[in-house]
Order: structure tokens, then C-alpha cells, then sequence
């Protein structure tokens, strides 16, 4: 009984199929804010990853019949490897921006010097960062962001297939500029708390001019403390649109980079 053979072609195009798209999924939810957070165990990203991979494959062309380990195969691995990166990478600079401005309005209120570890990136940032943080995570899962986000990973795979070629110099040029977004962001977040404080040290200024026998650090530091917590407070119905467009503008972005948003 003859043994039937099996292409050597046919193998590397099967396991290729699935390779290079697991590598642009898993890259991306690494990367990715809330996801890629260290609160979410690698074994749970990497079963995630292999879900959407095995949902995703099905829809997708036949991938190039190239073997993975050639170095055409590492080539596109390394593609792929890019582009789940920079995809992650365009919604972190969002995320970001929030750390910016919680750091600013920390300084403003003199807590620059409380710290606590975000869980998310374990790094130190200010108590206010870490609230933005939070907060911003929830509201990404609340408006959906996430099935957006995978809504967008799965179209990419069209604009952008799994090929040699992928993100270019003018698309990493382009990646590089966004990364601004992140201060232009923090500083539309942190805004409003840093004018009405700023304010409020004119004013103590002005007393202590009047009245220099005044203790003004035993009354400003609390007063101040005070304010800006006051002002986060009545600022938090602005957070929500400031956060949407910077969603907004960061899925628009997307499309542009993976090919979704190009003539």
C-alpha cells in the first residue's frame, strides 16, 4: 500500500498560514493598553491570541507559499512582528497622554511626589495618573474600543496581507509623528486643572504681597490640594468627549498605517 506524500510546499504554506498571523495578533496584544497590561497573564494574551488567530485565518487569502525558518519567511515574520507593533503602539500613545496629563495636574497640586506603581506597565507614575489610567480603561471597554480595535486587526489583514513587504519608511515616519499626540493630548487633559490652579497661585501671591506676615505655605499647600481636587471633580463630564477623540483620531490613524484609510 502506497504511502501518500505530502508537498513540502503544502506544509510550510499550512504552517505559515498560521504562523504569520498569530505573530501580528499576539504582537499587538502585547503592546496594546488594557490587554498588554501586566494585570493580564501571558498565558491568557497568548489564548487570546490563538482565538482571534483561529477566527481570523479562515477569512484570510492563502498565505505565501514560503518556508518560515527561509529567510523570506523571517522577513515576514518580522513584518508581521512590526505591524502588530505599531498597531498596539498607536492606542498606547492614548493611554499615554492620560499618564501626561495626570502628571501634570500632580505637580500642579503638589502631590508629584506620590507615586504608586501602574499596574499596567509597572512603572511609577503619580496617584493621578493611575486614576486616569483607570478610568480610561474602563471607557475603553465601555464604548467598545476593543472590538473596534480586533474589527480593525482582522480588515488589516486585507489592506495590509501577510507579504514581504509591509510597513514602509513614510508609514514608520509616520508612526514616529504620532507619537507627539501623546503631550498635545496630555496637556488638553491636564489643562483645566492647571489654569484654575494656576490661578489659585496668583492669588495666594497677590495675599502673600498684602499680608507677608501670613504663613502661605501652611494655607496654600491644603487650599490648593483642595481646588485641584475639586476641579478634577467638575472635570470628569469633559474627560469623556477629550477621550473620544482621542479614540477617534487613533483608529483614524489606523487606517491610514495599515492601508484601510489610503486612495
Amino acid at each position: 500500500m502506497a504511502v501518500p506524500v505530502v508537498d513540502a510546499d503544502v506544509i510550510a504554506g499550512w504552517i505559515g498560514g498560521w504562523l504569520w498571523p498569530f505573530a501580528r495578533i499576539g504582537m499587538m496584544l502585547l503592546v496594546m493598553p488594557v490587554f498588554g497590561g501586566r494585570l493580564v497573564p501571558r498565558r491568557v494574551r497568548i489564548l487570546l491570541a490563538a482565538l482571534v488567530t483561529l477566527l481570523v485565518v479562515p477569512l484570510l487569502p492563502p498565505a505565501p507559499a514560503i518556508e518560515p525558518l527561509s529567510p523570506g519567511g523571517l522577513l515576514i515574520l518580522g513584518q508581521q512582528l512590526l505591524i502588530g507593533a505599531a498597531m498596539g503602539l498607536v492606542l498606547q500613545v492614548v493611554f499615554s497622554a492620560l499618564v501626561v496629563g495626570g502628571q501634570l495636574v500632580g505637580m500642579s497640586m503638589g502631590l508629584g511626589f506620590a507615586m504608586m506603581v501602574d499596574p499596567q506597565n509597572g512603572i511609577n507614575v503619580p496617584v493621578i495618573s493611575q486614576y486616569y489610567v483607570t478610568l480610561a480603561s474602563l471607557l475603553f471597554l465601555a464604548l467598545d474600543g476593543h472590538l473596534m480595535l480586533f474589527s480593525m486587526l482582522a480588515e488589516s489583514f486585507r489592506t495590509l496581507p501577510v507579504a514581504p513587504l509591509g510597513l514602509g519608511a513614510e508609514d514608520l515616519r509616520r508612526l514616529a509623528l504620532w507619537g507627539g499626540q501623546m503631550f498635545v493630548g496630555g496637556v488638553l487633559v491636564g489643562l483645566p486643572v492647571v489654569a484654575a490652579l494656576l490661578l489659585a497661585n496668583l492669588t495666594f501671591g497677590v495675599i502673600t504681597r498684602a499680608a507677608p506676615q501670613l504663613n502661605i505655605f501652611a494655607v496654600g499647600f491644603p487650599a490648593t490640594l483642595a481646588l485641584g481636587f475639586a476641579v478634577i471633580l467638575f472635570a470628569l463630564p469633559a474627560l469623556l468627549p477629550e477621550f473620544q477623540r482621542m479614540l477617534d483620531d487613533a483608529f483614524g490613524f489606523l487606517a491610514l498605517l495599515t492601508g484601510g484609510g489610503r486612495g
